[in-house]
């Protein structure tokens, strides 16, 4: 099969690493604006486009345009598409599915969320002979890394993060992993295989930035470990999510995840929980999972079609957890227990509803941690 690539940055040059070693996969075309990275390159789509020879299209681009008009031309000119752009697939996943079963073509996306680990396949594998009860975990390996050197090392917010850019796991600009868009552009994806429905980012996302060092050694001596977490659950035609700050104890497996790794469960009746850990991100693991999609292709394996004309409505209302919420001042209401620790005051509440949190907190900048039921 012959393919080209959209963009050589660290996954597409992994994905054309890959793709030598494999006598079934050849690389016709790269498209990149800097013709001497590599003797293949184009600046020009529509030399990949009118190609006949080239069957797909590999994007690697990320970002939301151009990559959403790449990846509907390539479609829309009878070529299979592989995608890791989370954020192009989380806003316009139904159009891709929609256009590229009128086209007669594939497109797969398995990079997009946990980077080499085979989740969406595994989601699709179980889904032929059960419903998911609920999935939730660890999705971003840059907000991993930056809670476990706070809770190894002892470090402040800020400092953490400034390693995780020196190492290359942090953006320049950090938003997309500190403030959650990163995972909930994952839960809508993961959303879409495990209950065949397409939601929007309708749902809480809290961001991690207002945790403190002080926050990580008070919840280290009550035994928990902070983690950033991403989870979707299901009530007939309803569903409750949230990227927030979850507590687990110590001996919690999501507690030992530790540097940017990533680790994801997924909850059905006969299956129990299972669990993916793995490299979330990176060169190579990213690289692979796009080989492993369009292997598939190539070989027209397909573990359960994908369907999201489901419909669904989120809900504030669907289920009760605990929370804790920080603040300077003691708050009123009617909490299980307030603790003062040195200028911070940490609120227990009983189990409410995701609208009784949100009506506490409003937009006041408090910490908001739930209290983990796994």
């Amino acid at each position: 099969m012959k393919i080209a690539i959209l963009g050589f940055g660290t996954v597409g040059s992994g994905v054309y690493e890959i793709a030598k070693t494999l006598k079934n996969i050849e690389v016709k075309k790269v498209l990149e604006k800097d013709l001497s990275k590599i003797n293949i390159a184009t600046d020009s789509y529509d030399e990949i486009i009118n190609d006949k020879e080239i069957e797909l299209v590999v994007e690697c681009m990320g970002g939301l345009h151009p990559a959403y008009e790449f990846i509907m031309k390539a479609i829309q000119n009878k070529k299979s598409v592989v995608s890791a752009n989370k954020a192009v697939i989380a806003k316009y996943l139904d159009e891709f599915l929609k256009t590229s079963k009128e086209n007669n073509v594939e497109f797969r996306f398995e990079a997009s969320v946990g980077g080499g680990i085979p989740c969406l396949a595994s989601i699709q594998k179980i889904r032929r002979v059960e419903n998911i009860d609920k999935f939730y975990g660890i999705f971003n390996g840059t907000s991993n890394f930056i809670l476990d050197n706070m809770y190894r090392l002892e470090n402040e917010f800020f400092r953490s993060l400034k390693s995780a850019q020196k190492l290359g796991y942090a953006e320049a600009d950090p938003s997309a992993d500190i403030d959650g868009y990163d995972v909930t552009n994952k839960v809508i994806i993961n959303f879409a295989l495990a209950y065949d429905g397409f939601i929007k980012n309708e749902f809480p996302c809290f961001t991690m930035k207002n945790i403190t060092k002080e926050d990580i050694l008070y919840f280290k001596k009550q035994g928990f470990v902070a983690k950033y977490i991403g989870e979707a659950t299901t009530k007939s035609n309803e569903y409750e999510a949230s990227v927030m700050l979850n507590l687990f104890p110590i001996n919690a497996l999501e507690a030992n995840v530790l540097s940017n790794y990533n680790i994801i469960t997924v909850q059905s009746y006969t299956m129990g929980e299972v669990k993916f850990y793995g490299q979330g991100a990176g060169k190579l693991p990213t690289a692979n999972a796009i080989i492993q999609d369009i292997l598939d292709i190539q070989a027209k394996i397909s573990f359960n079609p994908i369907s999201i004309e489901k419909k669904y409505t989120y809900s504030s209302n669907l289920f009760k957890h605990k929370y804790v919420i920080r603040s300077n001042e003691e708050l009123k209401g009617n909490f299980e227990r307030i603790d003062k620790d040195r200028d911070n005051f940490y609120h227990y509440t009983k189990e409410i509803t995701q609208a009784d949190l949100l009506k506490l907190v409003e937009e006041k900048g408090y910490l908001v941690v739930k209290l983990s039921e796994y």
